[in-house]
């Protein structure tokens, strides 16, 4: 008797959540939903604004990068020099352990002889390999380099797209996890756009990495709901829930950690890091709402007919 009483409210909470769950699933879907459409939005006003999807740095567009080793104030040389260098952004470099100011890097559209007279202009003496270096990136490799990056993303995508096709034969559940790596993406970029970050070609990278980090647990819940037959269907889809967020929440810690250790020294770790917390954040959203909510409508509606 006492076995029993013990193992009662075990045996409820399962099941009061996946009433719950069998209730309001369908209606949850409207939050990825209206996260997807006021994203789309977001990206469509910035693209009519600025005639492109997001703010490009130097690596993308062309242009200077000066770093000068001295202390000085990122925000206010970049308001004395915004008439003098185009586009010019500002950024200041820390060391690791002591989070003394190293130095200083200022990324500017102006050609490299330009970016320099005004510099030296600024500060007063004149730049050299003791106290500074310059790199100049030409439009045109830049742009090529752009192209072929998102040339990758879109190949990518399409392979990923047959492999998963491949792999369940089913259209629904397929289209499923498709609808969610896509809806990563466009959220991340939203939020990225509304930050106003700088993408540079490690940005477009990271996007490219977010693909895989986005399809794995939509492949393990589709997995568990499709080819396994482990008890019902709510226990199934709380064995790919237990399973999938240990996964995305271990890859979200330490991403953010390593986020937090490299933001004062590494501005394109840092890049790939920001996009990829954003990413997979929204991916807890769009796997364990939007795929759950499809899959589970499209298993019902396939046991009612048999």
């Amino acid at each position: 008797m006492p076995n029993k009483m013990e193992e009662t409210p075990k045996q409820e909470i399962p099941t009061k959540i996946g009433n719950w769950h069998d209730r309001n699933y369908k209606l949850m879907l409207l939050i990825p939903l209206g996260l997807l459409v006021a994203s789309i939005i977001i990206i469509s006003s910035f693209y009519a604004t600025h005639g492109d999807f997001f703010n490009k740095d130097i690596s993308l567009t062309g242009g200077t990068s000066a770093t000068i080793y001295d202390k000085e104030n990122a925000e206010q040389l970049k308001v004395d020099l915004a008439d003098k260098l185009e586009g010019i952004h500002t950024r200041e470099i820390y060391d690791l352990v002591t989070r003394e100011q190293k130095a200083i890097i200022i990324q500017t559209k102006a050609d490299g002889e330009t970016t320099k007279k005004v510099l030296e202009e600024y500060f007063g003496h004149e730049l050299n390999e003791e106290n500074s270096s310059f790199e100049f990136t030409g439009s045109s490799l830049s742009e090529s380099f752009q192209k072929q990056l998102l040339i990758a993303i879109l190949i990518a995508f399409f392979f990923m797209a047959i492999v998963v096709f491949i792999i369940f034969r089913t259209a629904i559940p397929s289209a499923a996890v498709i609808i969610s790596a896509f809806a990563d993406i466009v959220m991340t970029l939203a939020l990225v756009d509304i930050f106003g970050m700088q993408m540079s070609t490690a940005g477009i990278v990271a996007f490219l990495m977010l693909i895989g980090y986005s399809v794995d647990t939509d492949i393990l819940l589709t997995t568990r709901l499709l080819k396994r037959d482990e008890g019902s269907l709510n226990n199934r889809i709380m064995g790919a829930f237990k399973t999938g967020t240990t996964m995305t929440l271990t890859s979200l810690l330490a991403v953010t950690v390593a986020l937090f250790v490299v933001s004062s020294f590494s501005v394109i770790l840092t890049q790939i890091f920001t996009v990829l917390v954003i990413g997979l954040a929204f991916d807890l959203v769009n796997t364990w709402i939007t795929n759950v909510s499809i899959l589970k409508w499209y298993v019902e509606h396939k046991e009612k007919k048999r």
